[in-house]
């Protein structure tokens, strides 16, 4: 009699960790951020694509964050939805290390794009001579670097220098947090310090950088009385706060959980606690294609035309050359 309660036990696969309503609620979510995430970055992959013209060296790079993002929706976002509507991770141990390297590679991919983003536009703003010699083959050189810089911190688990495995609420994996080993430990602090601590450093620094000279720019042009190039550049400067906002939304409680754990490995995290962190960061393809795309009126035309499949007729306005500072700002902020 025993053991038919156990095997009857092991054919359904029930939650431990987490209630059943827990589970449903987050594959619930996580169905809702993978449309949304597949959605906004497949449309931002077939404008660019349809309209090569848009193709410039700031282009391409949040093009390549387009093809990220759609990596971490498929690769991670979609996975979870399933495993937490089961209840458990029970796709087998080699889909977890499959999981496990694609979502830390694509992850990390997107927030180094992001921090050569953010270092391009600093180059831009406040180095104008520098921003000069921003070209696509300098973009196409820095993403290069970027993915294999990434896939180096990506493999490295696999190859016995940390591990993977099922985190927090056992629907997901990632990296083994809770593995109290040297080589683990190891890995985590330097993982911390040149995945998290450092491009966190680089954006907060250069979008700082961006907002003073931005400020700067709108005294300048409030003294002379410019009031509709004023309103431009606040709309740049929003962009920016935006930008600042949506990064540390997505990738701070991730950051800050590595730290933790870096600094007191001894420490009990919850389960939920430990999970959550990796929801955030998943969160981040729905964000990134609305405010480094969707808000540029050509790009959202341009979008229009895609999705009414050529009934709707993009207005391009003569406005191509913008001769006022703000709005020269505003389009190093926010590239046509």
């Amino acid at each position: 009699m025993e053991s038919i309660t156990t095997t009857d036990t092991a054919m359904t696969v029930q939650p431990t960790i987490f209630p059943r309503v827990g589970y449903s609620i987050l594959s619930y979510l996580m169905f809702i951020n993978t449309v949304l995430s597949v959605f906004n970055n497949l449309l931002v992959i077939a404008v660019m694509l349809k309209n090569v013209h848009f193709l410039n060296a700031m282009n391409v790079i949040i093009l390549s964050l387009a093809v990220s993002d759609l990596m971490i929706a498929t690769c991670g976002s979609a996975i979870v939805t399933i495993t937490n509507y089961q209840g458990s991770f029970f796709l087998g141990d080699a889909f977890c290390f499959f999981q496990d390297f694609a979502v830390n590679y694509f992850g990390l991919v997107s927030l180094c794009i992001l921090t050569l983003l953010a270092y391009e536009r600093y180059n831009v703003v406040c180095k104008p001579m520098a921003g000069f010699k921003l070209n696509v083959r300098r973009s196409c050189q820095g993403l290069l670097f970027v993915w294999l810089y990434c896939f180096f911190w990506a493999v490295a688990p696999l190859l016995g220098w940390s591990s993977y495995g099922p985190e927090g609420v056992q629907t997901s994996c990632s990296l083994g947090w809770e593995e109290r080993s040297w080589s683990n430990y190891s890995y985590l602090i330097f993982y911390t310090l040149l995945c998290f601590i450092l491009p966190t450093a680089v954006i907060v620094y250069c979008y700082s950088n961006v907002l003073v000279s931005l400020r700067k720019i709108n005294k300048s042009i409030e003294l002379q009385g410019g009031k509709n190039c004023l309103e431009e550049n606040e709309h740049a400067v929003r962009m920016v706060l935006a930008m600042i906002t949506a990064f540390f939304i997505c990738w701070l409680p991730y950051t800050a959980i590595s730290v933790v754990v870096v600094v007191d490995p001894e420490i009990y995290i919850p389960p939920l606690v430990a999970t959550m962190p990796m929801y955030f960061a998943k969160t981040s393809p729905v964000y990134n294609p609305i405010i480094y795309f969707l808000t540029n009126k050509r790009f959202r035309e341009s979008s229009l035309e895609i999705l009414s499949c050529g009934r709707y007729i993009p207005r391009h306005t003569g406005g191509g050359l913008m001769m006022c500072s703000a709005q020269k700002s505003q389009s190093k902020i926010n590239p046509v």
